[in-house]
């Protein structure tokens, strides 16, 4: 039995030093020096291990463990997912399905800002409520692609739609797990989560535009942007405050398609701004071109039923009486060698020293990325594919993705590497010793923890219990820190390792990983510090402290 220790130099600010060379190895090596992001993964992965056996004095065996824990888990089941994605897309693109469907949502609107809030935003709310772990932000990018995004702007608008719906994702999954390691009540979590994020619900859509297309691009179709926003933050505030976290997304999601394309209808801009680039194109018309495509209505419905069946077999795989099922008849669980049980966490971390399992749950029919790959096979027979056909598209899938699935399980090892180390323990309770201002610092917390992780799951599950302590050593509510942990963590989704690889190979710009970072950093960082200011307010000032109960 190994003991983490937090402050192995007995000196906090050079362990919270140590701890963060990991990390900044691995961003500095992808968004300054341009290395291949496998190659900087890896990077970081043996900074990690340097860190954790020499500085952390984690015994060898534990922490190769433990990396290697990691790594299994990158690859499943976050890079079945991916794989699996990319399959679909490969499947439509060759048949020309996927052509069809992009100019069929062209249809809707020829605006490229349009678009992109129907798809980034809207559309891949859907699949972050029903499915998370990287699917919104493969599909949407895959989209964008096609209707002729740059690469760039296709990766990094996706990444910054894919944060509103990320405290609820995969059917409530990060509430449930918060709930699970704080002890407080999963309700009253989700309804704080519920009356913190719809603000932002708000305000994503109209910082997405204004990313892609400037602030004058932005303010000519507010009135759109106003809508997509407002009929997702309404659901989104109503489901979690009086249902539970289970369908927050999803409802959210299908009101604001829905919402969207109907007052698309009957509103479309002045001038239609037709290029994907960011900038307005001289000459474009001063009216939308509705439905002027050339496909009849079963072409379009054919183009669009991979992607429903998708939409579906995602929405049932993500049902937890489902889940239950299939595990019950299919799931493996391993206990991890060298590693399962033989990490103790430690106060302050912990309230009492608590033994770390470490099982890798095989839930190989239960996986969502089984459900995608079920919806592949579907789909490929209904679009005529013969069976050899299948195995070739697969295989050239798997050769695209090669790189990609090796960096996500290299990110994914230093990710787990840090949490049984303690490393990643170290860095939250620099930020726990803030005092005063520990509101604003601890939704900055839950941001760390969501970049270093990759999951808003993984970082309630990693800081939850961190949250709670210090919230009560503070007199501050525990709950309403809690919950900013989950909401201060749905903006470092866009600059975690692994969604940014996920980006990069969903929009074949495999290799740039480190622009696509650049891109995004800003709009991280910029709108957590506005979540950690609103919960700051919510904890100290008046009207803002009747939003905490």
């Amino acid at each position: 039995m190994w003991q983490q220790v937090y402050d192995p130099f007995n000196n906090v600010w050079l362990s919270t030093f140590a701890a963060a060379i990991p990390v900044v190895v691995m961003l500095a090596a992808l968004a300054f020096f341009h290395i291949k992001a496998h190659i900087a993964a890896v990077m970081g992965l043996v900074a990690a291990l340097v860190v954790a056996i020499w500085g952390f004095t984690m015994p060898v065996n534990t922490a190769v463990a433990s990396a290697l824990y990691g790594a299994a888990y990158g690859l499943f089941p976050i890079g079945w997912i991916i794989l699996n994605v990319i399959f679909l897309y490969q499947l439509t693109d060759r048949k020309g399905q996927f052509k069809i469907l992009r100019e069929s949502i062209a249809g809707i609107s020829g605006d490229r800002r349009l678009q992109l809030l129907l798809i980034a935003f809207s559309f891949g709310a859907f699949f972050e409520g029903a499915g998370g772990f990287g699917t919104p932000v493969a599909v949407t990018g895959a989209m964008l692609i096609g209707l002729g995004f740059a690469p760039l702007a296709a990766s990094g608008l996706s990444l910054i739609a894919n944060t509103a719906p990320v405290a609820y994702g995969a059917l409530g999954t990060p509430i449930i797990a918060l709930a699970g390691v704080t002890g407080l009540d999963m309700l009253e979590l989700s309804g704080m989560v519920g009356r913190q994020l719809p603000l932002f619900s708000l305000i994503v859509p109209f910082w997405l535009i204004w990313a892609f297309c400037g602030f004058r691009g932005m303010l000519a179709i507010w009135p759109a942007v106003l809508v997509a926003g407002a009929a997702f933050a309404i659901p989104q505030y109503l489901i979690s405050n009086f249902h539970g976290p289970w369908l927050v997304d999803v409802g959210a999601a299908v009101a604001s398609m829905v919402c969207l394309t109907l007052f698309l209808k009957v509103w479309q801009p002045k001038e239609i701004w037709t290029s994907a680039s960011g900038t307005f194109e001289e000459g474009t018309p001063s009216a939308p071109t509705v439905g002027g495509h050339e496909y009849t209505r079963k072409e379009i419905i054919d183009a669009w039923t991979p992607w429903l069946i998708l939409s579906v077999i995602v929405l049932l795989w993500g049902i937890p009486e489902w889940k239950k099922l299939l595990d019950g008849i299919s799931i493996v669980k391993i206990e991890w060698t060298n590693l399962h049980m033989l990490v103790q966490k430690m106060p302050p971390v912990a309230p009492t020293p608590k033994i770390e399992e470490a099982i890798f749950k095989l839930n190989w029919l239960s996986a969502t990325g089984t459900g995608i790959f079920i919806a592949c096979i579907a789909s490929a027979f209904i679009m005529g594919y013969k069976i050899r056909e299948m195995l070739a598209v697969y295989w050239d899938t798997l050769k695209l993705l090669k790189y990609s699935l090796i960096t996500i399980a290299a990110m994914l090892a230093l990710g787990y590497l840090t949490r049984y180390s303690g490393v990643d323990s170290t860095l939250g309770l620099a930020f726990a010793n803030t005092g005063m201002f520990y509101p604003f610092f601890g939704t900055m917390l839950g941001w760390l923890g969501v970049a270093l992780t990759g999951s808003d799951t993984a970082s309630n599950v990693l800081f939850g219990g961190l949250q709670k302590t210090s919230a009560e050593q503070l007199g501050l509510s525990p709950v309403l820190m809690a919950a900013a942990n989950s909401s201060g963590g749905v903006m470092g989704k866009m600059i975690d390792a692994q969604s940014i690889v996920v980006a990069s190979t969903a929009t074949k710009w495999y290799g740039h990983e480190g622009e696509i970072l650049r891109y995004v950093f800003f709009h991280s960082v910029a709108l957590a510090a506005l979540v950690g200011i609103l919960v700051t307010l919510q904890a100290y000032v008046y009207p803002f402290t009747l939003l905490v109960k």
